[in-house]
Formats: C-alpha cells, sequence, structure tokens
C-alpha cells in the first residue's frame, strides 16, 4: 500500500497488485507470483521482475538476471557455488526440454509447482524466474528489480447482473475486443453477504453513511424486483482519452444488449466504488463479522480456461453443498481467466469440519484436473496444496521439482515442507483449533 502510494504520485502503476493490496507485502508477492484484478490485460508479478538479489545456499547474496550469448556462456563456466548451480539447472532443463513444457498448464496464470518452463528457453537462461513463486523454497530473495507501467488517466467501470452462469462465457468472449483492463466477479452470496452486515460495509467505504447508502438504492430496488443474480460481473475499461473512453464505454453497453443480464455503466470512480467494495473486501467481511467461524481458505484458488467455467462451477458448488450443514462458502474471481476464489467459512473446532477438508480439496481439485487446471493461479501451494502437485503434473515433473529443491538448498533448510514433500494430513495439524 505504501509503494502503491508513491507510484501514483509519479502516475505510475504496478498491475500485478492482488485483492488484498492493502495488507500484503511485495516480498510476498515476488514469492507467491501473485496476480489480481489487472493480470487480465497486464499479467502476474513474473512478467514484471527484471531482476532480483537472492541469499542462495553458500550464504552469499547473488544478482539473478536473464543472461544469453558470451554472458551465458561465461556463467556456466564459472567456478562458484553460482557458476555450478547454473551448470546443473541447465543440464537438467536441457535434458528434459520437451517434458518441461508440456507440463506447462494450459491456462493464463499458475503458481503450483515450480515454472521450470520460464527459466530456460534455449536463447536466454533466467534464473530468476525459477524464484518467483518458488516461496522462499529455494533461497531469501533480499531485493527485487520490477518494470513499471504507466497507469492511464480515466477509467470506467460496467457492473452486470446475470442470473444464469451459461451465459457468462459468451459474454466475457463478446467483452474482450474492447480491450478490459480487468474482469472480476462475485456470487449471490456474497451478495448475500454485503446486504446481510450493509453497515459493515458503508464503513469500509469509508464516507458519509446516508450518502452512500443512497447510492446503493438502485441495486435494492433491482434486488426486490428480481431477487439476487448467480453472478456479479466487473468489468473496467480504461484509456488516456476521456472522449475514446466513454465512446468504448457506449459500444460495449450496446454490445451486451443481447445478452439476458442487467447492465449499470458507471459515470464515475465514486459510483464503481461501491461494486469495488464488495469484490474486495468480501473476506474482510467474512472474517470479521461472521461469528464462531473461521475463514478457511483452503480450495480459494483454482483456475480452468473460463470455457470450462459453466460445466466446472455447479459441480464445485454441488461439491460443497453435500457439506452445508458444516459450511458455508462464497465464490469470488476472475472471470476472464477462468480463475475463482472460494472461501468457506468453518468451524475449525468441529473435528467433522477439519475431516471434511482434506475430502473436499480432493474432489474439487479431481474436477479441476479433468478441466486440465490448475489449483492455484495466483495464491501459490502453501502447505496444503503442495500434496496435489505430483498428481498435477506427473511423476516425472514432480520428480524435477525434487531436484530443483535438492540444488538450490541441499540442507533442506529453505521453508520446508512447501513445493515438494508435502504432506496434507500434517499440514492440516497446523490448523488453529
Amino acid at each position: 500500500r505504501d509503494f502503491e502510494k508513491e507510484l501514483a504520485k509519479r502516475g505510475l502503476m504496478y498491475p500485478a497488485y492482488p485483492a488484498s493490496k492493502d495488507l500484503c507485502a511485495l516480498g510476498g508477492m515476488v514469492a507467491n507470483n501473485s496476480g489480481g484484478e489487472k493480470t487480465l490485460a497486464y499479467g502476474k508479478t513474473e512478467d514484471y521482475v527484471e531482476e532480483l538479489k537472492v541469499v542462495l545456499a553458500d550464504g552469499k547474496e547473488h544478482v539473478l538476471r536473464p543472461l544469453s550469448g558470451e554472458a551465458l556462456k561465461a556463467k556456466l563456466e564459472e567456478q562458484s557455488f553460482e557458476g555450478e548451480l547454473y551448470r546443473k539447472l541447465h543440464a537438467l532443463l536441457e535434458a528434459h526440454y520437451d517434458a518441461v513444457h508440456r507440463a506447462k498448464p494450459n491456462v493464463s496464470k499458475n503458481s503450483a509447482g515450480y515454472a521450470l518452463w520460464n527459466v530456460w528457453d534455449r536463447k536466454t537462461f533466467t534464473m530468476a524466474k525459477l524464484v518467483v513463486g518458488s516461496q522462499g523454497t529455494l533461497g531469501l530473495v533480499t531485493e527485487a528489480k520490477l518494470r513499471l507501467v504507466k497507469r492511464k488517466r480515466y477509467e470506467r467501470l460496467v457492473a452486470v447482473f446475470a442470473k444464469d452462469l451459461h451465459v457468462v462465457p459468451e459474454l466475457v468472449k463478446a467483452v474482450l475486443p474492447f480491450s478490459p483492463e480487468s474482469i472480476e466477479s462475485y456470487d449471490d452470496k456474497t451478495l448475500q453477504l454485503a446486504v446481510r452486515f450493509f453497515p459493515a460495509l458503508l464503513k469500509l467505504m469509508k464516507g458519509s453513511v446516508i450518502k452512500l447508502g443512497w447510492q446503493f438504492l438502485p441495486e435494492f430496488f433491482m434486488l426486490l424486483r428480481g431477487g439476487f443474480p448467480k453472478i456479479v460481473l466487473l468489468i473496467e475499461l480504461a484509456s488516456d482519452d476521456e472522449k475514446e473512453l466513454g465512446e468504448r464505454m457506449g459500444a460495449l453497453g450496446v454490445a451486451l444488449e443481447k445478452f439476458p443480464v442487467q447492465v449499470r455503466l458507471t459515470k464515475s470512480a465514486a459510483e464503481a466504488e461501491k461494486y469495488w467494495t464488495i469484490r474486495r473486501q468480501s473476506f474482510k467481511l467474512l472474517h470479521g463479522y461472521v461469528k464462531d467461524k473461521d475463514a478457511a481458505a483452503f480450495v480459494d484458488d483454482f483456475i480452468v480456461r473460463p470455457e470450462h467455467m459453466p460445466e466446472l462451477l455447479p459441480q464445485v458448488n454441488a461439491i460443497l453443498d453435500r457439506y452445508r450443514d458444516k459450511l458455508t462458502y462464497t465464490i469470488a474471481g476472475h472471470p476472464g481467466d477462468g480463475n475463482f476464489h472460494i472461501i468457506p467459512l468453518v468451524d475449525l473446532k468441529d473435528p467433522e469440519v477439519r475431516a471434511i477438508i482434506p475430502k473436499v480439496m480432493r474432489e474439487v481439485y479431481e474436477l479441476v484436473f479433468r478441466y486440465k487446471g490448475s489449483t492455484t493461479a495466483e495464491h501459490n501451494d502453501g502447505l496444503i496444496r503442495g500434496s496435489f502437485l505430483k498428481q498435477m503434473y506427473g511423476e516425472e515433473v514432480y520428480g524435477l521439482f525434487e531436484e530443483v529443491k535438492k540444488m538450490f538448498d541441499p540442507l533442506g533448510i529453505f521453508n520446508p515442507g512447501k513445493k515438494v514433500g508435502s504432506d496434507l494430513i500434517a499440514a492440516l495439524e497446523h490448523l488453529k483449533k
């Protein structure tokens, strides 16, 4: 949040920020290979890291930057710990080049495992790409050099309310030619949560309660007339030319008329803020205002190709609904990428709930793998998702992950239990009771 304020003064932006930008730090974003609401247009953290300073297993700080040609040749011949690491990793990636590149998930973003496919393209060797998203398991990042982009001067939001999930893929396809900065979503349960805790939501928006409440009147009337939509989509357009932006907004509004949805074209950032607050603050509402329950993020970040969403989401809902006496949940996410965040609310003191968690994970991830997706697009593996990496990537590529870990961390001291050697049941013992 401090970084963002300084960039704003200079008209710049680091576009790979997550929705939790008020809470997170840059080091964690590099370690997780984070993304967020602008990833659709701009990409993830891995696309903005120019170089890293990293303390490796020899206890020394090393600068990792892209190398090619004579510079790469010199590094591979260097008689040092770093040179040896380059030689081993280069040999491993060259020997398994095809298998590594086949293993890359066919989705727009992925933080599961080690991003071996990003390191070597037979022209340029970029070891920093391996460290991004490695969650501190290969070394300690002390400094990151990041690429920034110029923030566009004008932004406008279109809110779309849909009663049928099946309309979303075609709608998203119709929106993409308008070059959206982001396409975000939240579900009916999130909207119900916002209504239930409306005074708390207004406090998060920080302004006159009466004025803010007045802003929500159109949405309340819509709910009274037609009930809750199944999903709300937030489509943001941006431009340095205000007139061009207005024309594009109007054209988008016309393009959306063929879909069975309700549409709100906002006229200002203040008008858009109510929708962004619901999207960004739903976790805070869950965590802070639902008593005797914990927001347990264990199937919170899966991704599939967007066209699979109408088939996948009802099946995920059906899995979760089988346990509805023990959990409630909301779904938000990035439909332009097919990436969704499910946040279940559970009583972690209940032994039955603790037994349910691995069952739900296995059932949901079986579905995700059936659609060739990834367990984590942005949030990374952590303690509990690492145990699914072998199932996701197969024995050969998981074996390469293990070899990479041994190369970088022969003593096993860098954040053990993540990425490789994960044990789901043992990890669940760390849940608070």
